[in-house]
């Protein structure tokens, strides 16, 4: 009765002996820096199986954290040097996956670029290190203008939680556009901390229909928590005659929320 049992863990083990093999000869025959110098010849257009040999050498070194470094390394140095734009669009695109902390000076100095932060700013937003998250709150007092209002986004979708003070203080921008995105990363993060900068903020008037949006997905946030009373308080706040009809509807259907929130 055991036989058909033992005979499949035979194969799963047998398989399993094979794949590790097989990584392990690509791993041998991968050549990573060969690999990063086709990928410096690279631009937008041209054929993917120019830049495949990175793709694979990146496969190939699954559990070897040597050679991922050695990976990570060669794409930081073709950050920092004259590659096509493409390039390092897919070598920012690399990063996301297999860098780290060694990764974010150099990333964070592209979060400036008009042509770069957006990838910059791709790889960090995903890169869960604490790292990635302060290179994006230190780059919020140095960059201006869409890089500026890109870094605020990042720091919404990553809900930043210690980014709060950095955005309280973007409430206050002349520039509605950054306030507004201020605001809505306020709102992604949806703490009680975050909900109480969005509260004492005097924003432009640009930024208002954000701000108000960005109070509600707090208090929704909250009242998710268990925080029924702030939520409430929340929601009672934006039901006053001088918010829009979709703020007030939005409120009152909050406020029945939190009524029946145990």
């Amino acid at each position: 009765m055991n036989k058909p049992v033992v005979s499949t863990l035979a194969a799963a083990g047998a398989a399993l002996s094979a794949a590790e093999k097989l990584q392990a000869a690509d791993a041998k025959t991968s050549n990573p820096a060969a690999a990063v110098d086709a990928l410096k010849e690279f631009d937008w257009g041209q054929p993917y199986d120019k830049i495949k040999p990175l793709d694979e050498a990146i496969a190939a070194s699954f559990g070897d954290s040597e050679a991922r470094k050695a990976i990570e390394q060669q794409l930081v140095a073709l950050l920092r040097g004259n590659a096509s734009r493409g390039a390092k669009d897919f070598a920012c695109r690399k990063l996301m996956v297999i860098g780290s902390a060694a990764s974010v000076p150099t990333l964070a100095g592209l979060l400036g670029d008009k042509e770069m932060s957006h990838m910059a700013r791709f790889a960090l937003e995903r890169m869960e290190i604490a790292e990635a998250a302060k290179a994006l709150r230190d780059a919020v007092a140095t960059t201006s203008g869409a890089q500026k209002i890109g870094v605020i986004g990042s720091l919404g979708a990553r809900a930043d939680a210690e980014a709060v003070p950095v955005l309280a203080a973007s409430l206050k921008d002349s520039n509605p556009e950054i306030a507004a995105a201020a605001a809505t990363a306020l709102g992604l993060i949806g703490t009680a901390e975050a909900a109480q900068a969005l509260a004492a903020a005097a924003v432009p008037a640009a930024a208002k229909p954000a701000w108000a949006d960005a109070r509600l997905a707090c208090a929704e946030k909250l009242l998710a928590a268990g925080n029924k009373v702030q939520a409430l308080a929340i929601y009672k706040s934006l039901n006053t005659d001088d918010q829009p009809k979709q703020v007030r509807l939005a409120a009152t259907r909050g406020m029945l929320a939190a009524a029946g929130a145990r």
